[in-house]
C-alpha cells in the first residue's frame, strides 16, 4: 500500500464527515497499544490464533450461522465452516501469504476468500471465486483494487470501512459476501500495518450491534453523506472495541488463563 497521497484522493472527503477522523484516530491508537501489550511482544502468534477463532465465530453468527464451535475442525453448519476456513487463512503463516496477494492483486484475494467461505454453500464448484457478471460488478471491484493498491491515502480504518461496505453492497458473489467483506476489512488492516498480526476482533462488535450494522451498511450503499459517515464511524468503533477484545485475550494469555 502506498503512503504517498495521490493527486486526487477519491476518499479524502470522507475525513470531513462528522466524527470520522476522530473515530479513525481512536481505532489506530487502540490497535497500536494492544500490539505493545507484554503478551503480544513475543507471544502474538498464540493471541492471534485465539482472535481468529473469535472472529470466525462472530462473522458466521452475523450471517445466521451456528455459534457452536468445535476445535477439531469439523463444523456441521456450512456458514460457520466457511467462516472458520477464512479465519484460518488469516492466521499464522497463511496470513502473510494472503496479505501479500492482497497488496498486489486484491481481486485474487477476494476470490480466494470466497472459495474458502462458500465451499459448502454452492452447488456448482465453478461458482467458487467467480464474481457475478452483473453490469458494474467488475468495474467496482476494479476500483476497490485501485484503492487498496494506492489510489487513496486515507487512514487505514477508513479504507477498511469502505472496502467492507462496498463488498457488502456490491454482492459480487452468489453467496458468502458478508464473510468475504469482513475478511477483506481485516486484510486492509494487516496490509496497511494497522493490525499487522490480526489481533483485533471487530466482528464481536458487529455481531452485538447487528441491527445497526445492517442498517448502516444499507445506508452506506445508498451513498448519502450521513449514511457513509455513520458506517465508517461504526466500523472504526468496532476496530477500537476489537482492540479491547484483543487486550482481554492478551491479559488471559499473560495470566495463564
Amino acid at each position: 500500500m502506498s503512503s504517498v497521497p495521490p493527486a486526487s484522493d477519491p476518499l479524502a472527503p470522507l475525513l470531513d464527515l462528522p466524527g470520522v477522523r476522530e473515530a479513525a484516530d481512536r481505532a489506530r491508537d487502540a490497535l497500536s497499544a494492544v500490539h505493545r501489550h507484554p503478551a503480544n511482544l513475543r507471544g502474538w502468534d498464540k493471541t492471534a490464533t485465539e482472535a481468529s477463532w473469535r472472529a470466525g465465530r462472530s462473522s458466521a453468527a452475523i450471517d445466521g450461522g451456528s455459534v457452536e464451535l468445535r476445535r477439531d475442525g469439523d463444523f456441521d453448519d456450512p456458514i460457520l465452516s466457511g467462516a472458520m476456513r477464512v479465519a484460518q487463512a488469516l492466521d499464522g503463516d497463511a496470513l502473510e501469504q494472503i496479505t501479500g496477494v492482497f497488496r498486489r492483486a486484491p481481486a485474487q484475494a477476494f476470490a480466494r476468500l470466497h472459495v474458502l467461505a462458500a465451499a459448502d454453500l454452492v452447488g456448482d464448484a465453478d461458482e467458487l471465486g467467480r464474481p457475478s457478471d452483473r453490469p458494474g460488478v467488475a468495474e467496482r471491484l476494479g476500483l476497490l483494487g485501485q484503492l487498496v493498491t494506492g489510489s487513496t491515502a486515507v487512514p487505514a480504518p477508513v479504507l477498511a470501512a469502505v472496502v467492507h461496505g462496498e463488498l457488502l453492497g456490491l454482492e459480487a458473489f452468489e453467496t458468502a459476501n458478508g464473510i468475504v467483506a469482513r475478511a477483506a476489512s481485516r486484510l486492509v488492516c494487516t496490509a496497511s500495518g494497522l493490525d499487522p498480526h490480526n489481533l483485533g476482533v471487530p466482528e464481536v462488535t458487529w455481531m452485538r450491534r447487528v441491527d445497526e450494522y445492517r442498517a448502516l451498511s444499507e445506508q452506506f450503499s445508498q451513498g448519502s453523506a450521513d449514511g457513509v459517515g455513520g458506517w465508517v464511524v461504526l466500523c472504526c468503533e468496532a476496530l477500537e472495541a476489537g482492540a479491547a477484545e484483543a487486550r482481554s485475550i492478551a491479559d488471559a494469555a499473560r495470566s495463564g488463563g
